[in-house]
């Protein structure tokens, strides 16, 4: 029991999370606004606006610099894990969501023609670099706010 209890008082993992739950909140609020349908799966899901993982780890390494300072060398590297997510988060998994929606394309044609699995690939992977910019954005204001 101590150990969740410490868990709970870690104040740069609460508001890593706190971060991380405010933007996947966010994204089914946003999907409404655009569907008129509420989506529950973008609570869990990957991709859209904002970037979770983008407010999750912005909103680490501006609680490490708080707290630690930002010259130190905590501040270093949660901001070198940073952009490393970010940057991951804008381009490798957004290109691997654009060759999930070709391929869907082709099966799609396929399946016209002639019988092929109609399973479809995940298309939102990755994030906009605007969508990526806007997590971070979050996760910085969620750390000033709670460090």
């Amino acid at each position: 029991m101590d150990f969740f209890k410490q868990l709970a008082s870690n104040k740069v993992l609460v508001t890593c999370v706190t971060a991380w739950f405010i933007a996947q909140l966010l994204k089914i609020i946003l999907t409404f606004y655009k569907t008129k349908k509420i989506d529950i799966t973008r609570f869990i899901g990957s991709g859209g606006m904002p970037s979770s993982h983008s407010s999750f780890v912005m909103a680490l390494a501006t609680s490490i610099g708080k707290t630690f300072g930002w010259a130190s060398a905590e501040f270093a590297m949660s901001i070198c894990f940073a952009f490393i997510v970010m940057y991951d988060a804008a381009g490798v998994r957004r290109a691997a969501g654009y060759q999930a929606k070709v391929l869907n394309m082709i099966i799609d044609d396929l399946t016209h023609h002639k019988p092929l699995g109609n399973k479809r690939l995940k298309e939102l992977l990755g994030h906009t670099p605007k969508e990526v910019f806007a997590g971070a954005i979050l996760g910085i204001i969620i750390a000033q706010l709670m460090m």
